[in-house]
C-alpha cells in the first residue's frame, strides 16, 4: 500500500518525507486556504519536496468547462499533478476529456461504489472515496473500500483506489487487508501508525535492563 499524506502543511510534509514512508500528497481548497498562503506558492512548494511523486490539486470550478479549463492549468505544474475532479456528472464528463488528453485525474467525493464505477470508466487516474464521513452519519465507510475493490477487480480497471477521509489507524489497517492500493492520510494519523503501548513498554524495559549492566560489559559503541 501507498501512503499519501493528506495535507497542505509543507513541514508536515518535509516530515513526513523524512521518515521515508510518503507516497505522494493530497490536498483540496480547505487545506491549502489553512496554510494562509497563495495557491500556486503552496502548490509549488509541494512539488518542490515530492519530485516525481504524486500529487494532487484541486479545482474549484463545478462545470465542465470550468474544470476542464483549470485542470489543464494545474497540470502544467508538473507531470506527477494529478487533477481532483468533484464526483458530478459534469466532473466525470471533465474526466473524460482530461484523460484522452493524457492529463492524470483523481476523481473526489466519492461516496458509492456506482460513483466509483463511473470515474473507472472515464478514466480516472484515481479515485477516493470517503470512509470517514461515511462513518460520521453511522454507515460503514470501510465497507465502500471493500465494494470498489471487487468491482475493479472484476473489471480490471486500472484507476487506482485512494482511500480518504481517513480518521484512525484502523481505517488504514482494514484498507490494507481490503487492497487498496493507497491511503491518504492527515499527518496526526501517520504519527499514531509507528505507536503502540507493548512497544513502549517493551522498549522501556530494554533499556532498564541494559543500564543496569555494569558498564565493562558494554562495548564502547553501545555506550
Amino acid at each position: 500500500m501507498k501512503f499519501f499524506l493528506d495535507t497542505a502543511n509543507i513541514e508536515e510534509i518535509k516530515k513526513a518525507d523524512d521518515w521515508g514512508l510518503l507516497d505522494g500528497v493530497t490536498t483540496n481548497p480547505t487545506l491549502i486556504a489553512k496554510t494562509g498562503k497563495p495557491f500556486l506558492q503552496v502548490a509549488k512548494e509541494i512539488i518542490e519536496v515530492l519530485g516525481d511523486r504524486p500529487v494532487s490539486l484541486e479545482v474549484v470550478a463545478t462545470d465542465y468547462e470550468g474544470m476542464v479549463k483549470q485542470a489543464r492549468e494545474i497540470a502544467k505544474l508538473g507531470p506527477n499533478v494529478a487533477v481532483k475532479i468533484p464526483m458530478t456528472a459534469d466532473g466525470i464528463k471533465a474526466v473524460k476529456t482530461l484523460s484522452e488528453e493524457g492529463i492524470k485525474t483523481n476523481v473526489t467525493l466519492v461516496f458509492s461504489p456506482m460513483q466509483a464505477l463511473l470515474a473507472a470508466k472515464a478514466g480516472a487516474t484515481y479515485v477516493s472515496p470517503f470512509v470517514g464521513r461515511l462513518d460520521d452519519i453511522s454507515m460503514e465507510g470501510i465497507k465502500l473500500i471493500e465494494e470498489i475493490v471487487a468491482i475493479y477487480n472484476n473489471y480490471g480497471f486500472e484507476t487506482e483506489i485512494i482511500v480518504a477521509s481517513v480518521r484512525h489507524p484502523e481505517h488504514v489497517r482494514m484498507a490494507a487487508l481490503l487492497g487498496a492500493d493507497i491511503a491518504t492520510i492527515p499527518f496526526a494519523v501517520m504519527e499514531k501508525l509507528f505507536k503502540h503501548p507493548l512497544t513502549d513498554i517493551g522498549l522501556e524495559r530494554f533499556l532498564k535492563d541494559w543500564n543496569a549492566l555494569p558498564e565493562d560489559f558494554k562495548p564502547d559503541f553501545l555506550k
